[in-house]
């Protein structure tokens, strides 16, 4: 463990095998991290949060702060984050509410660059790249694969699918189902993350097995519940599919359409 004499650690905190801390930087109590994280200089971590192994945070990044809700009243709640993401300049990540389950989780694997916001009890997954100022209100969730361009925002208690992509600017206020592009404030679709998608190792029959599922939903004219009838009966023969239908039984703010 390396730690920057002017660095402040307080006693409670407990740093893993191989962690650097900048100067500067200051860890709470309540903090924990994991083997071989590398905080840089100006960093503030304050807890509870837990982070795990092989991270790299940048200068002035804050993260486990107390939320930004005016009903949060100092209760113990947490801040996670897994393993092996950049965190990079001024990124602000909260911890969650006690209406919102007590926790705000972050997954492994993730790019946030420079600005992103994630905001009390959201729950990302994993392999995300959050561009540039992108931010998430609170209650958000976001799941694998997904990026988020520059100044994307996102409305509270919006669900973002699978492997979805949000052109620059982009105005999130409804949920957005799994391997869509969607751009536009209000943003609008615009077809499946058709690139994203080969670069992940989707064969051609199954992108055009779920640019069918997206005509299903989008170009048919069937009603919602039309739609998810049939996206249900495309997904028994067509696992590709099935997150596609899977997210369709859980939208609750309604999807862009």
């Amino acid at each position: 463990m390396t730690v920057h004499p002017t660095a402040i650690i307080d006693p409670k905190a407990r740093l893993g095998e191989g962690v650097a801390v900048g100067a500067y930087s200051i860890i709470g109590a309540d903090v924990e991290i994991g083997d071989n994280t590398w905080i840089g200089p100006h960093v503030v971590i304050q807890g509870p949060t837990k982070i795990g192994c092989d991270n790299r945070i940048y200068q002035f990044a804050s993260l486990g702060e107390a939320p930004q809700d005016k009903k949060y009243a100092g209760e113990p709640t947490r801040l996670e984050i897994g393993d092996r993401n950049l965190i990079r300049e001024f990124v602000t990540m909260s911890r969650g509410t006690p209406t919102g389950g007590g926790f705000t989780r972050v997954g492994s694997d993730g790019l946030y660059m420079a600005y992103v916001h994630v905001a009390h009890d959201c729950v990302v997954g994993d392999k995300v790249i959050f561009s540039n100022n992108a931010s998430l209100a609170g209650h958000v969730h976001v799941e694998d694969w997904v990026i988020l361009s520059g100044f994307t925002l996102v409305h509270q208690f919006c669900s973002i699918g699978a492997h979805a992509f949000t052109g620059m600017g982009s105005a999130i206020s409804k949920d957005v189902p799994p391997y869509l592009m969607v751009s536009g404030n209000p943003a609008e679709p615009h077809g499946i993350n058709k690139e994203g998608l080969k670069r992940r190792g989707f064969s051609q029959e199954q992108i055009r097995n779920l640019r069918n599922a997206y005509k299903v939903l989008y170009r048919s004219g069937l009603s919602f519940e039309e739609a998810k009838a049939e996206l249900s009966k495309m997904a028994e023969m067509l696992p590709e599919v099935r997150p596609f239908a899977g997210f369709m039984e859980n939208v609750k703010r309604s999807i862009i359409r």
